[in-house]
């Protein structure tokens, strides 16, 4: 079988780096001409989701890949040798730039170009320092592509990293009142995740070896292109039978290799057999706990959400769009991509407490949404929310769940952009987003009032709008867990379904709080400013109404791409659990 069969696609690399590319221009062109840094933003993130169109129609084409004469769900793939040590007798290092589009990852590429060619547009009435405020959102954009597309854990850790600094400088120097603090926050939660995740990277590095590059300083091959399974199953045999010396093993970062049991080190701390403890715990379960809690940080999930909130409430409205659509669902693909698949014993161990920790999110968020008197905290902890029914989904590990799961955090991405920027839409006018301090606004912005109950019914998951096929799939896989894999007590589902009662309690509150009624604002000078959405305001919120609904009424067409991988998944899952 031939790895020459995996055509490079250098569109994947486009994706990671145009934004990259266009901060030359942005940094020759001086501080004053803002509006060219307008629309050289513009220009790239346009270019951006023209590209992942055609990844999309390329993707839906495409047949399934095989990697070292295995079948797989890439369809595209992008692999160059990287980094590459020889490190005496303890062996070798080898990091690739390795990228790939499956099921796992195509909607959330689509969902990132979308969102980040919206956000541009939400940022046009940025003037303060603005070569420097679309410097960092180019980087941040590259950041997020590079995290969704990744396939080498030290290539995926890189961009994971990378989105810290852009994040942190956009809250904290064009945030509120309390952005120093907000983001100082969210900088040491994400950071004390990464260290997490940073450490269970180099347990799985010293744990797992190349079997390709092995091979060759074994002498058995000369072409990597040229490998087929049976020259992977010998070297997993030379090396389950200490055959290989240290010097000649090749030591990876591969997240595909990593999910193999027969490339990991016999007797090391993290193979699948391993005896070794950690504080009287199984070293693998410490390991999944460990790269778990990181990912469950960035998503967040209670109890780790705290930053989220101050985030939110601080950032200026198109980084709060980024930050809620884009980057909390690199958190739940995190789990998906890397905890569940490289730790499947780690996560059906403690699957009961990650859908107790998800429901825990749902109700909580659910119920602190319904306290909030700040339009925006009020979204922020709605996130919270949703973002648990991601991960009841996830532990449910069904195929209905995860399909659940991956198709919230897509329709989730969309609402919560619209919810901020309806939650923008306001702040612009008046400077204040306390609820109370409005009443009728319907008679004075009725188009205004019409996305805003488009936004929230879809959002409390009406039919006919993506959040109610997304919240349907997962509280099915959470039912049918009980039965097909015993992994989630039916009465947790039950306290779920009621999640959905409370979001729709405090968005229909809000709803008849602040539109309905004779018309009134605590403060009568911004009586003039409260017009109805302008041109660029219909150009970003009309689009995302159009999205939710084709995927509210046509779920196939995520679907039918999304559940061959997820399929597999599952199966493999169960398959490598040694407590079968």
């Amino acid at each position: 079988t031939q790895n020459s069969k995996l055509k490079t696609h250098r569109m994947l690399s486009l994706l990671i780096f145009i934004p990259l590319l266009t901060l030359a221009p942005i940094f020759f062109l001086s501080a004053e001409k803002s509006k060219y840094f307008k629309f050289i933003a513009l220009g790239a993130m346009g270019f951006e989701f023209i590209i992942s169109g055609l990844l999309y129609i390329k993707f839906s084409a495409a047949p399934d890949l095989l990697i070292n004469g295995i079948a797989s769900n890439f369809k595209l793939i992008e692999k160059v040798d990287w980094i590459s040590l020889d490190l005496g007798g303890m062996g070798k290092v080898s990091i690739d730039y390795f990228l790939g589009v499956d099921g796992l990852n195509i909607f959330m590429i689509m969902l990132s170009s979308f969102v980040l060619l919206i956000g541009v547009v939400s940022s046009w009435n940025i003037e303060k320092n603005a070569k420097g405020y679309f410097s960092l959102y180019l980087l941040l954009s590259s950041s997020i592509m590079g995290c969704f597309l990744a396939l080498d854990f030290f290539l995926f850790f890189l961009f994971f990293e990378l989105m810290l600094l852009p994040m942190y400088f956009l809250i904290g120097l064009w945030g509120g009142p309390r952005r120093e603090y907000a983001s100082i926050k969210f900088f040491l939660y994400t950071l004390t995740g990464s260290l997490l995740i940073l450490i269970v990277m180099i347990a799985l590095y010293i744990s797992v070896i190349d079997p390709v590059e092995t091979a060759v300083n074994l002498g058995f091959i000369t072409n990597t292109k040229i490998v087929g399974p049976g020259l992977i199953t010998q070297v997993q045999s030379m090396l389950l039978s200490g055959d290989i010396s240290d010097a000649d093993k090749v030591h990876t970062f591969n997240i595909l290799y990593m999910m193999d049991p027969g490339n990991y080190i016999p007797g090391s701390m993290l193979h699948i057999l391993s005896s070794s403890l950690i504080f009287g715990v199984k070293a693998r379960y410490v390991a999944f706990l460990a790269i778990f809690i990181g990912f469950a940080i960035k998503m967040p999930s209670v109890p780790f959400h705290t930053w989220l909130p101050d985030a939110h409430v601080e950032a200026p409205t198109p980084v709060s769009v980024v930050l809620a659509a884009l980057l909390l669902k690199v958190g739940a693909y995190g789990i998906i991509r890397i905890a569940y698949p490289v730790f499947p014993d780690g996560a059906i161990h403690y699957a009961k407490w990650v859908a107790v920790l998800g429901v825990i999110s749902i109700i909580y968020g659910a119920f602190n949404a319904l306290a909030m008197k700040d339009i925006k905290k009020l979204i922020a902890y709605s996130s919270v929310s949703h973002m648990g029914f991601v991960l009841l989904g996830i532990a449910s590990l069904t195929v209905e769940g995860i399909n659940g799961a991956i198709y919230q955090m897509f329709s989730h991405g969309i609402l919560t952009t619209m919810l901020f920027l309806i939650a923008g839409v306001l702040y612009d006018r008046t400077h204040d987003r306390t609820i109370e301090n409005y009443r009728g606004l319907a008679s004075k912005m009725p188009n205004y009032t019409i996305v805003v109950t488009v936004a929230f019914f879809a959002s409390l998951g009406l039919p006919g709008f993506s959040g109610f096929i997304a919240e349907l799939f997962v509280l099915l896989g959470a039912f049918h867990s009980y039965n097909l894999n015993g992994f989630i007590p039916r009465w947790l589902s039950v306290i779920a379904v009621s999640g959905i009662l409370i979001g729709a309690a405090y968005y229909l509150w809000t709803l008849q709080k602040m539109f309905f009624g004779k018309f009134w604002i605590k403060v009568p000078k911004y009586y003039g400013a409260l017009k109805d959405l302008n041109r660029r305001e219909f150009i970003m919120l009309v689009p995302l109404i159009i999205v939710t609904t084709i995927f509210g009424l046509f779920p196939g067409l995520l679907f039918d791409l999304v559940s061959p991988a997820v399929n597999d998944l599952v199966t493999f899952m169960m398959k490598t659990n040694p407590n079968n």
